[in-house]
């Protein structure tokens, strides 16, 4: 019995090493995976990044412009300035309508209203009325589509995700031909302005 005995105390430690050997094989397998996996996620996580950035980014450019253009149909004193408003509120609640279905299929979840930047331009472009109204409102819509065509043409060639790139290179002309529309009007309402 004493033989039985002093044999379950080497037993013991024995097994103790193997598991512990066991063990560490085990984790170090585990801690090698994690690593092969964060060094894979880098690349992939900043083309995905830069992909959701934008997508968040024309979030709140439609935005932006939806508001604008409510603001515009309720204060333009100008017909071309609340018809040029009522295009952007329909392009841009479609381009809206697109994106959302693109942003959902791609997991990214989008913003739900304009930037702080672009409410505080809204809210010095409330300040106005009358043909100063209509002439800011044009001009802003300028700036607005210049950063939307800037915008888009970069995602348009660099978007990782070809569903992204193709949405960015389909909405690029209707964004040029808003900028175009916006300068001839801003044209319009300057003339019109200094008028008063």
């Amino acid at each position: 019995m004493t033989v039985i005995a002093s044999s379950r105390p080497r037993a013991l430690p024995a097994i103790a090493a193997i598991a512990l050997a066991l063990g560490g094989t085990l984790a170090a397998g585990t801690v090698a995976a994690q690593t092969a996996t964060t060094a894979a996620t880098p690349a992939s996580a900043a083309r995905s990044h830069a992909d959701s950035s934008f997508m968040k980014n024309a979030a709140e450019s439609n935005f932006a412009e939806i508001a604008a253009a409510d603001l515009a149909l309720k204060k333009g004193t100008s017909a071309d300035v609340k018809a040029f408003a009522q295009k952007m509120m329909d392009d841009h609640k479609k381009a809206d309508s697109e994106l959302q279905t693109l942003a959902a299929s791609k997991g990214v979840k989008l913003p739900t209203d304009a930037s702080m930047v672009q409410k505080g331009k809204a809210k010095i472009l409330e300040q106005r009325d009358g043909t100063s109204f209509d002439h800011h409102y044009a001009e802003n819509q300028v700036g607005a589509h210049k950063d939307a065509v800037k915008l888009f043409e970069k995602a348009s060639k660099d978007a990782k995700d070809a569903e992204v790139k193709a949405w960015a290179a389909k909405m690029l002309p209707a964004l040029q031909h808003h900028l175009q529309e916006a300068q001839a009007l801003e044209q319009a309402t300057k003339a019109a302005d200094k008028k008063k």
